[in-house]
């Protein structure tokens, strides 16, 4: 039998002996690969060629004179091919072999094309080419008649009705079958369109149906259509049988694509119609009754043999119904012993009898056998079979279920729950590898808890999971969605593509973790199986969930009684922190201070022991200010070294040196250590941890306070922060009392330094304006800073404010006297008012006056203030300045002398002496005290203004027009002052005052 081709296939037959096939197939394979799509059928004789010939059909035989065959040459196989297929082209390639005689008797038998004896390759493949579009001309000719032979034996089909139609639909051809139908020659209805036949008006919508299949099949489709003609009644001649016809109607399309013609065609299909309405109600009714039938039939005569089998008998059992006839009998199929014949033959019917049987593949089902007595077809026994094996199973594994979470109830860790699921999973749902991963937070990973050992066979080691979409436990995890696998090495996220696994299963348990379920078999989880995974990953799930609030119950009531504890000890820390804050209130001097902190700490056994120690005169060791406590406290003093001089091991020296908090929460820690012989000192007295401070406050430092408990750990965080801000507190209790007592006191120590630091407000400006800047310790301080009065010498005051643009420390500037062009005179009227006269003007001045700084925190006036030192004045110029400060005898002047070096980075203290005020302090306070700060300022102005001078440099108007007030406001504050200060003069100096009332 001739094979079937493609149109666009170009097969070549090459005869050629085996000496020369590898040169002809390398030749024509180079060659023609465009023009022969498919390789040369290479064969080495003729007797090959003609049996190829004869199963398949090629397009060109190319063949040489000589070959292999005894009896055949090319010549020869060339006339048994014309023999049996004229058309099919030849090429001769005789090679050396060729000559004249032999070209002519080739042309005699018909060959296609002849290569002389001196062919090249390329004529080769001319001759081939020709050939091969000669063979391809021939072969589409022939195709056009047998598709001409075949359209015709369709066409003229006598059981079917043909038309030829243009695209609009007008006649063409008819076949005779439906000329018949109405009566009609070709002639006739010849251009007539084909819906318009009368014909069609027989059926139902016929013209209209017609008429739509032919607008389809013009635009390129195919059209199929259904016409139905029902049955009339009458006894004449009109009446008519039902009839069905079905219409195609197709489109015929020319080379280029376009629609040319249409094929209609109808067949009478009455008779298919009918048997498939009876066939569609039949199907019908079976499927219902299939549809709702769970229960599979079997009817057995008396001796068991099977006289009727349901056609649902393969979804129980896997056989179909002949197996089941051949397999004998019904023990055979459910086991001998089902019933009792003579129990059924007194009921007549025994229901629900359980029983067990193997379908085909040797898988056990139970069954539910109701057994009845009939007498059908020669059937005596009815069996209906239902399995319940699904059931029962899932029976079972809900039994099993019950007891793991009855287990899991006692479960107190999430490990154990993991370990239950895992080990009873095996009974659960039958399968055989199970594993339990938990969701680790601190590092946001799953890790493997628990593992059955047939997972370990299957799988391995499990090995942690992160949280994502790259492995499928942490896809599983994020997306919260159980997934099944038939086959779980189809996933792209399988870990290990080694695992003996092929079902899986990975149930999310909520946020802690996921279940693992697998079988070596594909396909182990059914819908049973399935709906059992999902029972015991809720089951683990809840369980974890229980002991997850236990757990945080737990640790909230932990936490809860740690901060009682907590609460409890910062009450007491609380009323200890009142106790002290009301004494340091109250406290004088700085003794009642240390001494009333000491006992506040050790009264009714809050702590064993408590001092306050200092450095003594030289600094070479700790001195005891005060000390609350047993009275063992001083002899634990006496028994330890407070040297600073040494290695710093008692806690209170090691404060003192370093000036940070130090906390020994054991002191049996480093008891043997011979450098810590304090330690066992300490033990000695009860003492167990100790605590000690530094009573700094802004830089300066009045000692330590050391505190000792007679228990360890006795000094927690909170309260390690409380003493720490308490020492602060109790530095400030000292200075402010210090500063009190500087107020009081007359004598103090003078310390002047030489500073070198280009960073210095007043060097900065004396440098830029390149002048000198001195300041006489008049310092008036607010809110965000101070104002102070500078001196210019060298240079304007402008100069100064224009220095001063751009320092971050200088808030202000404002020229209070030294401007070019100011007057010098008293302005006109103003002898009244003040009650002198200044006669003479002053000439213009253009260089040197006083500016008002206003300058930003922090400034060394104010720091040193707040310990009652006084920054007496300031001379600066571009080189360098001279810092002059006051210390109280009451103040460590070794601390202001610290404060001063700290703040500059070059500093030099120059020299150090004690001076006498001559002025009595309590003079200066009680004038400051009358004075409210608007007339202190007020005063302040006008004095560093000049107004005071003689000859004036300012008069009243124009420092009132500076501070913003009228001229009015400023004479009657300036009154004001004069009048305080004079009236505590005369005070002081015990003479009468003048007892008339002014008017402020």
């Amino acid at each position: 039998m001739v094979s079937e081709r493609t149109d666009d296939e170009t097969r070549l037959l090459v005869v050629a002996p085996d000496e020369l096939r590898p040169t002809v197939e390398g030749t024509l394979r180079s060659s023609l690969r465009e023009t022969v799509g498919d390789e040369p059928v290479t064969v080495s004789t003729a007797a090959e060629a003609l049996e190829t010939l004869a199963d398949r059909r090629f397009d060109c035989v190319l063949t040489p004179h000589r070959l292999p065959d005894a009896d055949l040459t090319g010549l020869d196989l060339l006339e048994r091919i014309r023999e049996r297929e004229s058309e099919c082209p030849v090429v001769l390639a005789p090679g050396e072999d060729g000559d004249e005689s032999l070209a002519g008797e080739a042309v005699a038998a018909g060959v296609t094309e002849y290569v002389p004896g001196a062919r090249s390759d390329d004529s080769l493949t001319a001759a081939l080419e020709r050939a091969i579009e000669t063979g391809r001309d021939r072969r589409d000719r022939r195709e056009r008649r047998e598709r001409a032979r075949q359209f015709s034996a369709i066409f003229d089909d006598p059981e079917t009705y043909s038309w030829v139609a243009t695209p609009d639909g007008r006649i063409r051809r008819t076949n005779e079958t439906a000329r018949e139908s109405i009566a009609a020659g070709e002639s006739e209805i010849r251009d007539h369109p084909l819906s318009e036949l009368s014909w069609w008006s027989q059926f139902e919508d016929g013209e209209s149906v017609i008429r739509d299949a032919i607008d389809r099949a013009a635009d390129g489709n195919v059209a199929h259509r259904e016409l139905v003609r029902g049955q009339t009644d009458g006894d004449d001649e009109s009446a008519t049988e039902p009839r069905t016809l079905e219409v195609t109607i197709r489109p015929v399309r020319n080379e280029s694509g376009a629609v040319v013609s249409l094929l209609a065609q109808a067949t009478d299909v009455t008779e298919r119609a009918r048997l498939e309405a009876e066939l569609r109600e039949s199907e019908a009714l079976h499927r219902v009754t299939l549809n709702n039938m769970t229960d599979t039939v079997l009817i057995t005569d008396d001796d068991g043999a099977f006289t009727y089998v349901c056609p649902n008998v393969n979804f129980i059992f896997g056989y179909s119904d002949d197996e089941i006839h051949e397999m004998g009998t019904i023990e055979d199929l459910l086991g001998p012993g089902l019933f009792d014949r003579e129990e059924l033959a007194e009921d007549g019917v025994l229901t629900n009898i359980e029983c067990t049987a193997t379908d085909k593949a040797g898988r056990e089902h139970t069954l539910l056998v109701n057994v009845r007595e009939v007498s059908i077809q020669g059937g005596t026994t009815l069996y209906s079979c239902r399995d319940i094996t699904k059931r029962k199973r899932r029976e079972e594994a809900l039994t099993a279920l019950h007891q793991t979470a009855r287990e899991l109830l006692y479960a107190e860790t999430d490990r154990e729950i993991a370990n239950a699921v895992v080990e009873d999973a095996t009974d659960v749902l039958d399968l055989e590898a199970t594993a339990a991963y938990l969701f680790d937070t601190d590092e946001n990973v799953l890790q493997p808890a628990a593992r059955s050992s047939g997972l370990a066979e299957l799988h391995g080691p499990l090995s942690p999971q992160r949280a994502g979409t790259r492995s499928i436990p942490g896809d599983v995890f994020v997306e919260r969605e159980s997934r099944f696998f038939a086959n779980v090495r189809d996933s792209p996220r399988l870990s290990n593509p080694t695992t003996g696994l092929r079902s899986a299963a990975f149930v999310p348990l909520g946020d802690h973790g996921v279940f693992l379920a697998g079988s070596a078999d594909e396909d182990a989880f059914d819908e049973v199986a399935r709906e059992l995974t999902d029972l015991l990953a809720a089951t683990a799930e809840a369980a974890l969930d229980r002991v997850e609030r236990e757990r945080t119950l737990r640790e909230r009531d932990r936490e809860l009684k740690r901060r009682n504890r907590q609460l409890t000890r910062l009450n007491r820390i609380n009323e200890i922190i009142r106790e002290i804050d009301q004494a340091l209130v109250q406290a004088e001097t700085r003794e009642e201070i240390e001494r009333a902190v000491c006992e506040r700490l050790t009264t009714a056994d809050r702590f064993s022991f408590a001092w306050i120690g200092s450095a003594d005169t030289g600094g070479e060791r700790l001195e005891s200010r005060a000390h609350g406590g047993a009275d063992r406290g001083q002899d634990y003093l006496d028994g330890v070294s407070l040297s600073l001089e040494g290695p710093a091991t008692e806690p209170a020296v090691r404060t003192a040196i370093d000036r940070e908090v130090t906390v020994v929460p054991n002191v049996v820690d480093g008891l043997h250590d011979r450098e810590q012989s304090w330690r066992k000192e300490a033990l000695t007295r009860e003492y167990q941890s100790i605590i000690s401070v530094p009573l700094s406050y802004d830089e300066f430092t009045y000692g330590v306070l050391a505190v000792y408990a007679d228990r360890p750990e006795a000094f927690d965080e909170v309260t390690r922060t409380v003493l720490e801000e308490l020492g602060e507190t109790i530095a400030s209790a000292i200075a402010a009392v210090e500063r009190k007592s500087a107020l009081l006191s007359d004598a103090s120590t003078r310390l002047e330094f030489d500073v070198r630091d280009e960073n210095f407000v007043f060097t900065r400006l004396a440098r830029r304006a390149d002048c000198a800047v001195s300041f006489d310790g008049g310092v008036r301080q607010h809110e965000d800073g101070a104002s102070v009065f500078a001196t210019v010498e060298g240079a304007s005051p402008s100069d100064i404010a224009t220095a001063a643009a751009d320092l971050v420390t200088v808030e202000d500037v404002q020229v209070i006297r030294g401007e070019e062009g100011e007057s010098d005179g008293d302005d006109e009227g103003n002898d009244d008012v003040d009650g002198n006269a200044d006669g003479d003007d002053g000439e213009a001045s253009t260089t040197g006056g006083t500016v008002l700084l206003e300058l930003s925190r922090p400034f060394l006036a104010l720091r040193l203030a707040d310990h009652g030192v006084i920054l007496r004045s300031v001379e600066a110029t571009p080189e360098g300045a001279d810092v002059v400060v006051d210390v109280p005898r009451s103040v460590d002047a070794r601390g202001s002398a610290d404060v001063v070096s700290t703040t500059f980075s070059d500093v030099e203290l120059r020299s150090k002496r004690s001076v006498d005020r001559t002025t009595p302090r309590d003079l200066r306070s009680e004038l400051l005290d009358r004075l409210t700060d608007r007339q202190l300022e007020v005063v302040q102005l006008a004095y560093y203004g000049g107004y005071f001078e003689s000859p004036r440099e300012r008069s009243g108007e124009e420092v009132a027009e500076t501070l913003g007030i009228s001229a009015a406001a400023f004479y009657r504050h300036n009154r004001t002052v004069q009048r305080k200060l004079l009236s505590l003069l005369f005070d002081e100096l015990g003479v009468p005052a003048n007892t008339t009332p002014m008017v402020e």
